[in-house]
């Protein structure tokens, strides 16, 4: 029950630093199963989440090592990196690991933890959110971060923003198996939202980030990829490498003649830009970016070309397979 003046949390820490949380379950946690913010030297390892809300949001926060733990989300994220101007001044995110997790947002609350993994049905509302995210609060950024050997089932995918005057960079993300993934597989968006203290608010970076060893299939083929940052801040320095994309095809050719809107200033979603031309990547507005050793697979024909690049400055592919269809071009 909601009690006025108490937060709707399970676990809430501001301000601490030595923290362990090891080897419990929280059951519908709330808002947040764990909220943490101005942490330093924070170890969560070993929980298993089923929750209303949130999993764990990590906010402006020092030292971090996520592992081992299990979430089911299916109404929102499930581990979320934050930089929010909570503390009255812009702190980042940094020294994160994230390593050894499942995600989810399919299964009906409760039955992660109960050992039933009972799937939402006909008439049962559940959004299935519950992803890996950076953002959408972005004030202080995010360096130096790492994630490693994780499984997204039936949620979104990686999202990565800065849409607040955020500096995200130095990531390292590999070895992710996603399944049944609802919207874009991997979500980089580079945004002008720019909320927080009106003068000194600035347009962000997001630069340097390696992603790499990433299987995803039987995905929902409306949105493909998008890495997009916006006029004049162009996304820098991306390498992705050994990534097998399987998606359900049925792209049309009136797909491929959209145009997405810029959106500068709108809240970042894998589907603000709606449909997108591209059944693999839209690339739009980046400087230097290396993909290399890429298969994408429709399992029904789709009639988009499988790369669009929009005031891209610096691209180099190599080894690309595709699923071939008459008069598709690969790329624009």
């Amino acid at each position: 029950d909601r009690t006025e003046g108490v937060g709707n949390k399970s676990i809430s820490l501001k301000h601490c630093h030595n923290v362990v949380l090891k080897d419990f379950q929280i059951l519908e946690g709330g808002w947040f199963g764990i909220l943490a913010t101005g942490v330093d030297n924070l170890t969560i390892d070993g929980l298993t989440i089923d929750t209303n809300r949130d999993g764990m949001d990590i906010d402006c926060c020092r030292n971090v090592r996520i592992s081992n733990c299990s979430v089911n989300s299916p109404w929102d994220d499930a581990i979320v990196l934050k930089s929010s101007f909570a503390l009255g001044s812009s702190r980042p995110c940094e020294n994160i690991t994230i390593g050894n997790c499942y995600v989810t947002g399919t299964y009906l609350l409760g039955t992660m933890l109960d050992g039933t993994w009972k799937k939402f049905g006909p008439g049962q509302r559940g959004v299935g959110t519950g992803r890996i995210k950076f953002g959408t609060e972005s004030n202080g950024g995010f360096k130096n971060i790492a994630i490693s050997n994780c499984i997204f089932e039936g949620c979104q995918g990686l999202t990565l923003e800065s849409e607040d005057g955020a500096l995200l960079e130095d990531l390292v993300i590999t070895n992710l198996t996603m399944r049944d993934i609802k919207t874009a597989p991997i979500f980089m968006r580079l945004g002008a939202r720019l909320r927080g203290p009106s003068d000194s608010t600035k347009t962000g970076a997001i630069r340097r980030v390696i992603i790499s060893n990433i299987i995803s299939s039987n995905a929902a083929s409306q949105l493909g990829c998008i890495i997009t940052g916006i006029p004049g801040f162009p996304i820098e320095n991306v390498r992705i490498s050994n990534l097998y994309l399987e998606h359900r095809g049925g792209g049309t050719t009136q797909q491929a003649a959209l145009v997405p809107a810029e959106k500068e200033a709108a809240y970042p979603e894998p589907n603000m830009f709606g449909s997108m031309p591209s059944q693999g990547f839209f690339l739009r507005h980046v400087k230097n970016i290396d993909v290399s050793d890429v298969q994408i697979v429709a399992t029904s024909p789709d009639h988009r070309p499988s790369f669009v690049l929009v005031d891209v400055e610096g691209a180099d592919f190599f080894r690309i397979k595709t699923t071939e269809q008459a008069g598709v071009p690969k790329f624009i």
